[in-house]
């Protein structure tokens, strides 16, 4: 069990360290994350953060990968997030969040936003039945509807960016399966 929660932020997005990316698959398979063998290997490149706690073991990771749906017609990151068995009383969760937005949001500002804003469908029952504001106001997500999975949407945009012309979500799809 982790001791002192003196925790490391590593920053992966779009130089996941080799070595890293073994570890991240290994707790993911530890852990029994759902993310193995095809899908792990899709994953590693969306990974954003991982913690590491003060033993030096993983105790989190955060990926992000493109999204655009159909009723807001824009790039966002789908942000996931999965925290150890071990480390899940140890309230993780908002400070990867920020830790992610923060990546993300320098990212795309210097990129020219390739996407607007983080997207959350919420799987974690603990948030939709105790957070029910419809604007979270320490990480400013705020709720835009349920998902085809029956689950809680929820956005951030980025400061700064402006929505895509027609033109530029067509240049943006051209040749991608949705």
């Amino acid at each position: 069990m982790p001791g002192n929660h003196d925790y490391r932020y590593v920053t992966d997005w779009q130089k996941l360290d080799p070595a890293d990316g073994e570890a991240i698959r290994a707790f993911w398979t530890r852990e029994d994350a759902n993310v193995q063998g095809e899908e792990a290997t899709r994953r590693l490149p969306q990974v954003v953060a991982h913690v590491v706690d003060e033993r030096g073991e993983i105790a989190a990771v955060a990926t992000a990968e493109t999204r655009i749906l159909p009723r807001l017609g824009q790039p966002l990151y789908y942000y996931r997030c999965f925290v150890g068995k071990a480390w899940r009383a140890s309230k993780l969760v908002r400070p990867l969040l920020r830790h992610t937005q923060r990546v993300l949001e320098d990212y795309a500002r210097a990129n020219d936003f390739p996407c607007i804003g983080m997207l959350l469908e919420l799987e974690n029952e603990g948030f939709t039945d105790s957070i029910r504001w419809a604007r979270w106001g320490v990480v400013d997500f705020s709720y835009i509807g349920i998902s085809p999975r029956g689950l809680e949407l929820r956005v951030w945009y980025f400061r700064g960016a402006k929505l895509k012309t027609p033109q530029e979500m067509l240049a943006l799809t051209a040749g991608r399966e949705h």
